[in-house]
């Protein structure tokens, strides 16, 4: 499974187009006017959408003394499985090139998940926490940081082809106390709600 580990996570809406270059097709469009054989074409994005999924939740933690580590059970919220598709994808491209043209437009770090992945919800799934300062009602969550977006496909003189992405950037973890802020991210504020003593800094915050 992609994924990240950390205190917090974060989650963004970002908007925004852009037409790449065109250059010279691998082929003509067919006679139905769809550029449906070429391959050099340039795409154009718009709705680009990233959010954020709670997928797991620990059960509410309480140490009644300092602790030095802990390891939180992370069990899923539901029996979801993701898998990345992409609709309208022209013939010769095909869904994987798409996958890659939208990571390389939102400049990600990672590849995004492919055609052949899925995120399945894991039963045996732990975060671990070592800090030698841990006191109080804490919190841990898992995720999914999902991508969604539409594009216009053009190449040559056919008739441009418009599609749309679905598919996620990784998963993570996060674990942090009630009693701070919540991090940016709709799974830490959906386990905070939920976990969190109901006058803590972080319940409060997620309401």
């Amino acid at each position: 499974m992609r994924g990240t580990v950390g205190r917090a996570c974060g989650a963004g809406l970002v908007i925004g187009v852009l037409v790449t270059g065109l250059t010279a097709c691998t082929g003509d469009a067919g006679g139905d006017g769809k550029a449906e054989a070429c391959t050099n074409g340039g795409y154009a994005w718009s709705g680009v959408q990233r959010t954020q999924k709670l997928t797991a939740m620990s059960d509410p933690i309480m140490f009644e003394k300092r602790t030095a580590s802990y390891s939180a059970k992370l069990k899923p919220v539901d029996d979801k499985v993701y898998r990345p598709s992409v609709t309208g994808a022209p013939r010769g491209i095909g869904a994987a090139a798409v996958i890659m043209a939208l990571g390389r437009h939102l400049k990600a770090e990672e590849p995004l998940a492919g055609p052949s992945e899925k995120e399945v919800p894991e039963e045996d799934h732990f975060f671990e926490v070592a800090t030698g300062d841990l006191k109080g009602a804490y919190y841990s969550w898992g995720y999914i940081r999902l991508v969604t977006a539409d594009f216009t496909y053009t190449c040559g003189n056919g008739e441009p082809v418009k599609g749309r992405v679905r598919t996620w950037e990784g998963t993570g973890s996060g674990f942090m106390p009630c009693s701070e802020e919540l991090p940016e991210g709709v799974g830490a504020r959906a386990a905070a709600r939920e976990l969190c003593p109901p006058d803590s800094r972080a319940a409060r915050a997620a309401d």
